[in-house]
């Protein structure tokens, strides 16, 4: 599935009369996802769309395989819903789109085709955080106006604990000396991370069972900085595969981290964009009507570390490893920057989990079980 399924026949339905050759040029992406057989731009004179083939067919491993299941976390069609049911236009009243419907093709080996309009913005990669905030506090409105939303049978449910659960490569490492003693963790992690993490780990059913008992929210679910891009002064907001229920945070949750593990902006200004955005999206809840208690939302933030309890183990496993490379595996980075950085993001998370103990226990949730 490496080279485009390419319909002439559907092209010029979807593109409409043209003459010449057509171009195609793939776009970037998870290209383990089961569900992804590929993105492209696809061009014909002065028409454009993004083709993205959705399939159940694609062989890859067991975490990312697609699933039939409409509430699993990778439920292969959940994306054409999404955008057929219109539901990925719904926060568009609050500032944050997404790309048009242009053709949803059924094909006939089983596969289903989303044409979609392109969109030029700048891509939240390379945003500064003024920009970041900007959209935080539009995701808040759009989340404290619309809430839950009414349920679909092809919604995720569950995402945050079947996610982290099916990642289980280098666990076996988190007690393991050796493991902690190789040059790109003894050098690059910061000193206490090894207790924090394997803390976290150990507590990841606690952190767990906090996220599905916040107050809920109709949530993206894959929301980080390569999904994002400007449209004009509001948002746009890309691959809508995981959505579902979540718990109000948790979107920011994931957005902030992720700007930082993927190298987008430098783990030094973690502290600052964090502040920025979680005060942004909680003035955004406001606007947008929501009136609950603040610690509910800020928990919701602080206990979404435990989506980043396998990153640890992953980077123990392939330590030794000469070859690092960032998203989509594409592009190799420097180990020792990749690990410096991301090592400060964990012990940054590592924070945020003593924060999620605390706040807990104030709002009335059972202790950690190994206290605060």
């Amino acid at each position: 599935m490496s080279e485009i399924p390419f319909a002439e026949a559907e092209a010029r339905e979807v593109l409409g009369p043209f003459t010449g050759p057509m171009f195609y040029a793939t776009n970037t992406h998870n290209p383990k996802n089961g569900v992804t057989a590929g993105v492209w731009t696809v061009s014909a004179g002065e028409n454009h769309a993004v083709l993205k083939i959705l399939t159940r067919r694609k062989e890859t491993e067991a975490h990312w395989a697609a699933s039939e299941d409409p509430r699993h976390w990778n439920y292969w069609r959940r994306e054409a819903h999404v955008y057929q049911s219109g539901l990925a236009q719904l926060w568009q009243p609050y500032g944050i789109r997404a790309p048009r419907l242009l053709a949803c093709v059924e094909r006939a080996d089983g596969d289903v085709a989303l044409w979609l309009e392109p969109l030029r913005g700048r891509p939240a990669t390379v945003w500064r955080i003024p920009s970041h905030t900007a959209h935080a506090r539009r995701l808040g409105a759009a989340q404290g106006a619309v809430g839950e939303t009414a349920d679909q049978p092809w919604l995720s449910r569950g995402f945050l604990r079947e996610y982290v659960g099916g990642k289980t490569l280098g666990q076996e490492l988190l007690d393991d000396d050796e493991a902690w003693q190789q040059p790109l963790i003894r050098d690059h992690f910061p000193p206490g991370l090894r207790k924090d993490m394997v803390r976290l780990h150990h507590d990841r059913e606690w952190f767990l069972g906090i996220m599905e008992s916040l107050p809920r929210a109709l949530s993206h679910l894959d929301h980080w900085p390569a999904n994002v891009r400007s449209s004009g002064r509001n948002s746009a907001l890309f691959d809508w595969s995981f959505t579902g229920d979540g718990a109000l945070g948790e979107d920011i949750g994931n957005y902030i981290p992720d700007t930082f593990f993927d190298l987008f902006l430098p783990a030094a200004r973690l502290p600052e964009l964090a502040s920025a955005v979680y005060g942004a999206y909680l003035d955004g809840l406001r606007e947008g009507g929501w009136r609950g208690d603040e610690r509910l939302v800020r928990l919701g933030v602080c206990a979404s570390a435990v989506k980043y309890d396998w990153i640890t183990a992953l980077m123990l496993a392939r330590a030794s490893e000469e070859q690092q490379v960032g998203y989509g595996g594409g592009e190799r980075v420097s180990p020792e920057q990749l690990y410096r950085e991301r090592g400060l993001v964990l012990a940054f998370l590592a924070g945020w989990a003593a924060e999620a103990r605390e706040l807990a226990s104030e709002v009335g949730f059972p202790e950690a079980p190994g206290g605060r």
